[in-house]
């Protein structure tokens, strides 16, 4: 077995380059994997958190795992979980392409002993047919943990094979109409539709979009720089893809997506409803959605978060989401959060078969 040196950073600019690289990999999969996604969720949501960190397992120099995470208490439970929120649709251990068993177990051993001993450990949302998801599980019993899985949301999404003309051609006889009659309407109006993508036009673009979220069905943002930090972070990266739709100057509808690596990632929208009538939401979306397939030719558009109808009519495809929760039968609240989750899983289970006998 190979010896693995664990270390922990309080921020990745701490990290040695090296360790930076295996981000640079992991972000070829996911925007939410890269450094940067990191550094403005701590910035701006956990700026005051001294209880998270970056674990970094190796070989002498040659980094293996990174695990962002940070350290919850509630109550006398001590919860070692994943370095996300709300804002989160996919998290993952940072592995590089040699990482085993071994190298993950190593560090989340050292990550939970850091702090007396965790009773809890929780990772999510994970893809469950990923590497690092079947990782995590078996990492986690080998330390003597007991991991359980659980569902946390669906995800529509798009392969993209065809060109914008193509793909509309596909679409509900509805949509393709809504877009048709309201474009007019829209364009009768004054209404304009602009997609900015770079650190030039990114300041105006926070602005509209704030406004029109400020006067949208939507809660107020709980952390208001997170949003800013995300756009001038993406848009110095090349990613940024920004959608306005104004009418008469005035923006009455925005969108936030993601694009790199081959992937959009459609993120945040919201759209002013006393202009409800002119459909700028879906026209916006189709404006982006051109774009994306014809000028970034993009492999797959992803709506992220959530089972809610209207994201069938762009997507054609549904995966899930999953977490892991585990619990350390060590200590008498380790074996109490164990009772409850398998009482809790027992009791759906009964509740299930005495549904299917009922029906």
């Amino acid at each position: 077995m190979r010896s693995v040196l664990i270390t922990r950073y309080t921020n990745t600019a701490a990290m040695p380059p090296k360790a930076l690289e295996l981000f640079k990999h992991a972000e070829l999969q996911s925007v939410e994997l890269a450094a940067g996604w990191f550094n403005n969720l701590q910035q701006t949501v956990f700026n005051s958190d001294h209880e998270l960190g970056y674990y970094v397992s190796a070989h002498t120099d040659s980094p293996s795992v990174i695990l962002a995470v940070r350290v919850v208490y509630s109550g006398l439970v001590c919860r070692l979980e994943a370095l996300g929120n709300f804002y989160t649709s996919l998290f993952s251990p940072v592995l590089a392409p040699d990482a085993t068993v071994g190298d993950l177990a190593a560090l989340l051993q050292s990550a939970s002993s850091d702090h007396s001993g965790a009773h809890e450990m929780r990772f999510a949302p994970m893809d469950p047919a990923s590497t690092a998801y079947t990782l995590t599980l078996t990492a986690l019993r080998s330390i003597g943990w007991l991991p359980f899985m659980y569902y946390c949301f669906g995800n529509w999404y798009l392969p993209v094979e065809t060109d914008w003309k193509t793909y509309l051609a596909t679409r509900n006889g509805e949509v393709r109409s809504t877009i048709k009659r309201k474009g007019k309407k829209f364009a009768a109006a004054g209404g304009t539709l602009q997609i900015v993508t770079t650190s030039e036009g990114a300041e105006d673009a926070i602005a509209a979009f704030n406004h029109v979220y400020a006067l949208s069905w939507k809660k107020p943002e709980p952390y208001p720089d997170f949003i800013p930090g995300l756009v001038r972070w993406l848009a110095q990266r090349g990613w940024l893809r920004m959608g306005i739709a104004r009418l008469q100057g005035q923006p009455i509808a925005a969108q936030l997506w993601m694009v790199s690596h081959g992937r959009a990632n459609i993120f945040k929208l919201a759209y002013d409803e006393q202009f409800s009538e002119f459909a700028s939401g879906t026209l916006l979306t189709a404006h982006l959605m051109e774009h994306v397939m014809d000028t970034d030719r993009v492999k797959e558009v992803d709506y992220l978060i959530g089972d809610d109808p209207y994201k069938q009519l762009w997507m054609t495809q549904r995966r899930e989401r999953w977490g892991i929760v585990a619990t350390s039968p060590r200590t008498l609240i380790g074996l109490a959060l164990t009772a409850r989750e398998v009482g809790s899983r027992l009791l759906r289970l009964l509740r299930g078969r005495c549904g299917r006998r009922g029906g």
